[in-house]
């Protein structure tokens, strides 16, 4: 009989000791989070990002401020660079500019000026492109979250809806129809919820016409009374007429909701 009990107290006295132990270890405290992991925390906030990409604009306004690039109208390309890569220097140039606010029109009369009509217009689409990816990116990645609740006005939460909703057509009005800066247009696409490729699809296609007119006015400056110079000015004026009326109905149309 005593051999039995002791036995079961021997048997008890091990499980015992498991759970003791694993009692004790899981009250045991953990250890404070160190100084890169609270980092890493703050620096994944909405707030801290979007922090980030206002010093990020900042930074790149004042480097458009500092380099000047309406000098090319008046100075010229570099002349070490020529052809398709000057071309393609300038695109990515272009991209980044835009990103900086530099306005677009100025940058459409430059590739004209420097490459003619054709390769300027191909140079400014392709950086139109560019910056506007960049941007819709930036806005995408470091801002979104952060705006996203601020959206509480009518007129925000009516243009929220329509971008997000009618993605593609919207942008491409916005990009045939000119009005809304090209920056704005960029980060308020990527605070909706427009997919990525509506947007370049887009961007793309509603900025031929105007892009192009503007390229041929670069291109024929020399000229002004010439028929092409001409026509892209009215190509440039009419579409700018267009985009205010339309403009100004959507205005009393959601005023009206």
């Amino acid at each position: 009989m005593l051999d039995a009990n002791r036995s079961v107290t021997a048997t008890a006295s091990p499980r015992a000791a498991v759970t003791e132990s694993a009692g004790s270890a899981a009250v045991v405290p953990l250890p404070p989070a160190g100084f890169a992991a609270r980092c890493t925390r703050v620096l994944r906030s909405p707030y801290a990002r979007l922090s980030l990409l206002l010093a990020l604009l900042a930074g790149a306004a004042g480097s458009v401020l500092a380099f000047e690039p309406q000098r090319l109208l008046t100075q010229g390309w570099p002349p070490q660079l020529g052809g398709a890569t000057a071309a393609v220097v300038f695109a990515v140039a272009y991209g980044l500019c835009t990103v900086a606010f530099v306005p677009r029109p100025l940058l459409n009369l430059a590739a004209g000026a420097l490459f003619g009509s054709q390769l300027g217009l191909a140079a400014a689409l392709a950086g139109t492109v560019l910056g506007a990816g960049v941007a819709f990116g930036l806005g995408r990645v470091l801002g979104q979250d952060a705006l996203r609740p601020l959206l509480r006005g009518r007129w925000l939460q009516a243009a929220d809806g329509q971008l997000s909703r009618h993605g593609f057509r919207s942008m491409l009005a916005a990009r045939l129809f000119p009005g809304v800066p090209f920056w704005a247009a960029n980060y308020c696409a990527a605070v909706s919820r427009m997919g990525w490729l509506p947007f370049l699809l887009a961007t793309g296609l509603g900025s031929i016409p105007n892009t192009a007119a503007y390229a041929v006015a670069g291109a024929r400056a020399s000229a002004p009374t010439s028929p092409a110079f001409l026509v892209a000015m009215a190509s440039i004026a009419v579409p700018a007429l267009v985009g205010t009326v339309v403009a100004w109905r959507k205005r009393h149309h959601l005023s009206g909701r």
